[in-house]
């Protein structure tokens, strides 16, 4: 089960990553990385009716997310993947478009930017707390299509 982190207007416009920083810290007090509960968020920003844009289209709620992925670069690895809220996620920070019978559109260097970028901040978060990596990284590489090879870990492994 999920832990839905509620973000109102109020929380957006004034960059407020409370919310977060409290469900980091219930997320860090449980017990085993096996059971932890993955993050959701609940976003809810009035728009007229006749507003046709996504929430990931509303600068308001980008540059929240932008100030969220400064202060927490590993942050992806919390989400829950399985209900699309890594996609949600990168749509808030990769340019994009819908198309109707094909879903999201990123673009496809600023997708693999992303991917690369939070790769380095998920190994380095892990590797400080002593925990195995490369399974994640894997898996999160997957969900945007991407295949990460021994070389990529190699880099990873090699001291800098």
């Amino acid at each position: 089960m999920a832990h839905i982190i509620k973000l109102d207007e109020a929380s957006l416009l004034s960059l407020d990553l409370s919310r977060v920083q409290d469900a980091i810290a219930l997320w860090q007090a449980q017990d085993s990385a096996d059971v932890l509960s993955p993050l959701r968020f609940e976003i809810d920003y009035p728009r007229s009716p006749d507003d046709p844009r996504e929430l990931s289209e509303i600068p308001e709620i980008r540059l929240w997310f932008i100030r969220l992925d400064v202060q927490y670069p590993w942050f992806p690895l919390l989400l829950d993947w399985q209900s699309g809220e890594l996609a949600r996620y990168a749509a808030m920070l990769v340019p994009h478009e819908f198309h109707r019978t094909e879903g999201i559109q990123y673009n496809p260097e600023a997708l693999e930017i992303f991917v690369m970028r939070v790769c380095f901040a998920i190994a380095s978060h892990l590797q400080h707390q002593g925990l195995p990596s490369r399974s994640k990284l894997m898996n999160f590489a997957r969900v945007f299509g991407y295949e990460l090879d021994d070389d990529f870990f190699a880099l990873l492994e090699s001291p800098s």
